[in-house]
């Protein structure tokens, strides 16, 4: 019996039709991870965190919170009783009212558990008790051991890549720190929802929101590419406000004692100055302290000089009174 002649002609056509659909879906991808994550390939890779030593156990556990929970997270945008469960939950906890803390952080499934981070260091975890990827609330670290006075925020740990090691490394350095880290890439939400800088309906928000109250002081770090900074390591700004311009120049003439070339906002007109950003318009507008840092590329890059950044930054940090 012959072959069919129109089997002849539909199977090629099909195999071709499926051929150009798979070598559209690897082009889209191509196109799709790097726009997504972009920060985490353009420049030297300081090499993985830690495994041994003092610095193991805190930092090796945001890298890896960073790269293999908020890289792969998605966003579900939490509403006003969640964001206010949380925050409160958090408060309680930093108040010393721990038993209320938990209750009410049970209230929208996260928990608390200690981790320590070599001897005698002790850091309570708040983070969610499910499958983290799911929401992408994120997670706060609270200094057990000396009275909480600051919190390091880090709003973009993979958009801005390894920018959660400056929020660790401030938190290991400076004693009484409470560590803010979002849960999802900036851009994990519809529109710019997971974006936790410029909104102020997260969970992140909520929490600096009763931080203020308290008039804690913060330090938020973020990171920029190379080329939006050209001829500069670091941006240092106090945001809308000017209350923590005496820690800014601490830190920026540290900087600079070690080398780094900075763009002091107050001083020039710099790029990143962070004028808009919402916690820092929220301290403003109630006289807290509030530090707004951008980080290159390059520094971020090369864990010696994260290092060195991280200690100027420190040393500003430790400036701050208990409360304000």
């Amino acid at each position: 019996m012959s072959p069919d002649p129109t089997k002849k002609i539909t199977a090629p056509a099909n195999l071709s039709r499926t051929a150009v659909l798979l070598a559209l879906l690897v082009a889209a991808v191509a196109v799709v991870v790097p726009a997504l994550d972009r920060s985490r390939t353009d420049g030297p890779n300081p090499g993985p965190a830690p495994t041994d030593g003092p610095a193991a156990g805190l930092e090796r556990r945001l890298s890896t919170y960073a790269s293999e929970v908020v890289a792969d997270s998605r966003f579900s945008p939490p509403d006003r009783a969640e964001r206010e469960a949380l925050a409160e939950g958090v408060a309680l906890y930093v108040d010393g009212e721990r038993e209320k803390a938990a209750s009410r952080l049970a209230d929208v499934d996260f928990g608390v558990r200690v981790v320590r981070d070599g001897p005698g260091r002790r850091y309570a975890e708040i983070a969610d008790r499910g499958d983290e990827t799911r929401r992408g609330w994120g997670r706060v670290y609270i200094d057990l051991d000396t009275t909480p006075r600051y919190s390091v925020q880090v709003p973009h740990p993979v958009a801005d890549a390894y920018s959660d090691r400056l929020g660790t490394g401030v938190l290991r350095a400076a004693p009484g720190g409470i560590l803010i880290v979002a849960g999802a890439h900036r851009r994990a939400g519809e529109g710019d929802a997971a974006d936790v800088a410029h909104r102020r309906d997260t969970v992140f928000h909520a929490i600096t929101v009763e931080l203020v109250a308290r008039r804690i002081p913060s330090i938020q770090v973020h990171g920029f590419a190379d080329s939006s900074v050209p001829g500069r390591d670091v941006v240092v700004s106090t945001g809308a406000g000017t209350v923590a311009r005496p820690q800014g120049r601490t830190m920026a003439d540290a900087l600079e004692d070690d080398g780094f070339r900075v763009c002091r906002a107050w001083v020039d007109k710099c790029p990143l100055e962070g004028r808009n950003n919402k916690q820092g318009r929220l301290a403003a507008a109630e006289d807290v302290p509030f530090l707004h840092v951008e980080v290159s590329r390059a520094v971020r890059g090369d864990a010696s000089r994260t290092a060195r950044a991280v200690a100027a930054m420190a040393k500003a940090v430790r400036e701050w009174d208990v409360r304000g």
